[in-house]
């Protein structure tokens, strides 16, 4: 038997959809580790810490270590340290971001911060908002974790961090850097971080916008999965195409 591929999952619409896990999703995760292949899930949900997602997923009946799972925070931390090594940040975010960034040895100020970093929240703060124009404008670079606009809530979609960016950006000028999805960037630092490499790793995801193309831009094969936002009516409109196509992710087999 070949040895398995490596995998990098996203997270909604591939595995869980909502509150409640994908049919045939801890299935897959199983046969994973029943042939010793390495994996990650890969999320541009910021908010949470590994052990905080963890936990969430178990609670819906998937059973994926911490250590299996790689946040667009965890990322935003990568980045930093590699380009200025226990520096200052103003932060906007939840735990996920916070955490990843003290484990880093980042300094969270707002004073004279040398860069700003937006992430996901639950509840946006307008003086944090102004502030953090006032700092981007006096000079602080602007970091966002991810290019996401809107995200999904039980009662309707909500303003996230691509739209929350936006703002800043209208405001003071100065375009962010994203980190996350779909940035081949995040998918670099996901298979650094899994000690792979992209010729022997596959991306599964739901979007044909953020991951088949961050994976596609990395030099992974690409799986897209119809449990999520893309139908499969949806793949004319795009330039490129996936790998390969599956109803879900029930149907791979590693």
């Amino acid at each position: 038997m070949e040895p398995p591929k490596n995998y990098l999952i996203d997270m909604d619409g591939v595995l869980v959809r909502g509150k409640q896990a994908i049919p045939g999703a801890q299935d897959f995760i199983n046969r994973l580790k029943e042939r010793s292949a390495k994996f990650l899930v890969v999320t541009n949900n910021p908010l949470y810490t590994q052990a905080d997602l963890a936990y969430r997923l178990q609670a819906i009946g998937l059973n994926i270590p911490s250590a299996n799972i790689f946040t667009s925070a965890m990322a935003t931390a990568l980045f930093l340290n590699a380009q200025r090594p226990r520096g200052t940040a103003f932060v906007i975010g939840e735990s996920g971001l916070t955490s990843a960034l003290h484990e880093i040895g980042y300094i969270i100020t707002d004073h004279n911060p040398e860069y700003v970093v937006l992430g996901e929240t639950y509840s946006y703060n307008f003086e944090q908002i102004a502030k953090a124009v006032r700092l981007v404008n006096a000079g602080s670079r602007f970091i966002a974790t991810n290019p996401d606009p809107a995200g999904p809530t039980e009662s309707g979609i909500v303003p996230a961090c691509g739209a929350m960016a936006a703002l800043i950006e209208k405001t003071t000028g100065r375009v962010p850097f994203f980190v996350g999805k779909p940035a081949p960037l995040m998918m670099r630092y996901a298979m650094n971080y899994l000690e792979v490499h992209s010729q022997n790793t596959i991306m599964v995801g739901d979007r044909m916008d953020t991951d088949i193309i961050a994976g596609m831009q990395a030099g992974m094969d690409t799986i897209l999965v119809l449990t999520g936002l893309t139908a499969r009516e949806d793949l004319n409109a795009y330039p490129f195409r996936p790998t390969l196509v599956l109803d879900t992710v029930a149907d791979i087999e590693p």
